[in-house]
C-alpha cells in the first residue's frame, strides 16, 4: 500500500508511528503539519488530526498550538495484559484440569472490599467460590464476586462446564483493572484445602476490572504452596 492509498485515520496513525519507531523521526524532531500531511496521504486534514490526536494520547508525540508536533522525547512504555485462563494454564503445564464450583450466591460486598470495587449502594453481586485443580490437586482457589448489572448473563450461568473465570474472559470486555499480588499465610481453612500447616505462604492475587467506569469482577485467587508467576513482556 503506498501513502496515497492511505486515507483512513487509523491507517495514517499506523504509517506515522511506523516512522516514528523507525527513527525516520528522531525523538524532540517537529513533524511535517497536518495540511502536509493530508496532501501526502491524499486525505481530509480532520482526518490526519485525528490519527495525529490518538499518538498525542498514547504518549508518542507532543502537540502545541502554534508549535506544531513534535515526537516525544521520552515516550512511555507500555505493557499488554491478558487475563490467563485458568484451565489453560493447567493444560500447560501438562497436567490434567478440572474444576468444582463450592459456592454460589447473591451476597452484599463486605466492607474490605468497597474500596477495591467500587460498586455503589444497591449493586446485584453473585459471590461464586471456585477450586481449580491440576492432576486432582487443588491448584488455586477463587473467590469471586460479580456484577450482575454489568453482566446480567452472567447470573443464568451453571458453571459447571465453563467457570466463571473463562466465561467472563470470553463474554465481559474490561477497559481497566487493578492487580495487586502479594503473600498470606494459609491460615485455618486454606491449610485444610491445600493440607499445609496455617503459616504456610501462599501466592495471592487480587483483581479487579471494569468496563467504562463500571465494575465487573473482583477476584481474590490464592495458589498451591510453590506457586511461581511468570510474564513475559
Amino acid at each position: 500500500m503506498t501513502v496515497r492509498e492511505l486515507n483512513s485515520w487509523t491507517e495514517i496513525r499506523e504509517e506515522l508511528h511506523r516512522r516514528i519507531n523507525d527513527r525516520i523521526w528522531q525523538p524532540g524532531e517537529t513533524i511535517p503539519g497536518e495540511a502536509d500531511l493530508a496532501e501526502e496521504f491524499g486525505c481530509a486534514r480532520t482526518t490526519v488530526s485525528r490519527a495525529l490526536r490518538a499518538l498525542a494520547e498514547a504518549g508518542l508525540v507532543t502537540r502545541r498550538r502554534k508549535a506544531g508536533t513534535r515526537v516525544a522525547v521520552n515516550p512511555p512504555h507500555k505493557a499488554t495484559f491478558t487475563i490467563p485462563i485458568i484451565r489453560e494454564e493447567v493444560e500447560a503445564r501438562g497436567a490434567a484440569y478440572s474444576h468444582s464450583l463450592l459456592k454460589r450466591v447473591e451476597a452484599g460486598l463486605p466492607p474490605q472490599l468497597h474500596a477495591a470495587f467500587p460498586v455503589g449502594e444497591g449493586a446485584r453481586l453473585l459471590f461464586t467460590e471456585t477450586v481449580y485443580f491440576a492432576d486432582d490437586r487443588p491448584f488455586m482457589f477463587e473467590e469471586r464476586y460479580t456484577n450482575l448489572d454489568a453482566v446480567p448473563e452472567f447470573g443464568t450461568i451453571a458453571f459447571d462446564l465453563i467457570t466463571p473465570n473463562e466465561w467472563l474472559v470470553q463474554n465481559a470486555p474490561y477497559t481497566s483493572g487493578d492487580l495487586t499480588c502479594y503473600a498470606a499465610n494459609a491460615g485455618e481453612r486454606l491449610s485444610r484445602f491445600f493440607e499445609v500447616a496455617q503459616e504456610t505462604p501462599l501466592f495471592v492475587m487480587e483483581r479487579a476490572t471494569a468496563n467504562q467506569k463500571v465494575p465487573i469482577t473482583h477476584v481474590r485467587m490464592s495458589y498451591q504452596p510453590g506457586y511461581r508467576l511468570r510474564t513475559r513482556f
